[in-house]
């Protein structure tokens, strides 16, 4: 009945046929479903005809919905990072959603919260794995090592214990930071690239004043890329940093401008980065980011000649 309501709240009239394959049962069973749905007095009507079949009435409020618990970890961190946007009501939901959980998850969600720090992201935060993100979420507050395997950016594998110092939601993509077993030092672990999470027997200390937002958005920008890029802006370091996203870049006063340097596998999307600034530039390296430029000027300015 469950899942006949839910194809059913998909909108649109659903024939027979297509509900008894959906569910898997033959076309009587799914008009004895239809039966005891609107004894619970869900308006499902019948349509006519040769395209006939059921449908919800306009205007039928859903019931509680069943999330998984990966679903319900993204529909709470999509709450949390797009509380700009309404902060009292997206606060409001996030703890309607939170007092519904299964105790063993919230606890988990709790953890994760307590843990997690959260950049001005300039693209929503995706869940790749709920699990892995609450197991290492339990770990940082309970400050408890973690056994993880690692795939790095070049798709090498290793083994390796991580003390979790904290997780870090920063431009769409979740990090774990802390000390690491296999350098003996404190590194940064992209939550997607982890598998196979163990929790370890033994405890760790934190060291005093440890941010891990600002250890993950200071390794990101200098992390080796294909691209080595320089540009000088004139306009005040504030008022260019506001203009970027966190961490995307390492920012030098230089007698009144600024050298904006930033890393890249590809060079495609800097040149409307560069123009986003709003503010006069020169580009000073690479030579394939001037004509990036130039041939991002000549499109705008035949899209403001066109009729």
């Amino acid at each position: 009945m469950l899942t006949l309501l839910e194809a059913l709240q998909s909108g649109g009239t659903r024939t027979v046929a297509d509900l008894a394959a959906r569910l898997d049962v033959d076309e009587r069973t799914v008009r004895r479903y239809v039966d005891h749905l609107r004894d619970l007095d869900v308006p499902v009507r019948t349509v006519r005809g040769r395209y006939g079949g059921y449908r919800l009435a306009p205007g039928f409020r859903m019931p509680p919905l069943m999330l998984t618990d990966d679903e319900a970890v993204a529909v709470l961190l999509g709450l949390v990072t797009g509380r700009h946007e309404d902060p009292d009501a997206a606060g409001v939901a996030a703890e309607k959603v939170r007092r519904v959980l299964p105790r063993a998850l919230r606890d988990r969600v709790d953890a994760l919260f307590e843990t997690a720090e959260f950049t001005a992201p300039d693209r929503p935060v995706v869940v790749h794995e709920a699990r892995v993100l609450l197991l290492l979420a339990g770990a940082a507050r309970d400050r408890r090592p973690v056994a993880i395997s690692y795939t790095d950016r070049d798709g090498r594998s290793s083994e390796r214990t991580v003390e979790p110092y904290g997780l870090v939601a920063h431009s769409g993509r979740w990090y774990v930071t802390g000390a690491d077993s296999a350098s003996g030092d404190v590194r940064t672990f992209r939550l997607d690239r982890i598998t196979a999470p163990a929790v370890r027997s033994g405890t760790f200390d934190v060291p005093d004043g440890f941010d891990p937002s600002a250890h993950v958005t200071a390794g990101l920008a200098g992390t080796p890329w294909r691209h080595q890029v320089s540009v000088l802006v004139d306009g005040p370091v504030e008022q260019v940093r506001t203009r970027l996203p966190v961490g995307l870049a390492i920012l030098e006063d230089v007698d009144g401008r600024v050298r904006l340097r930033l890393r890249a596998e590809r060079l495609d999307w800097v040149p409307a980065l560069l123009a986003g600034l709003d503010l006069p530039f020169v580009v000073e390296e690479p030579d394939a980011l001037r004509d990036g430029v130039r041939a991002l000027a000549r499109r705008l300015d035949a899209a403001t000649n066109q009729p």
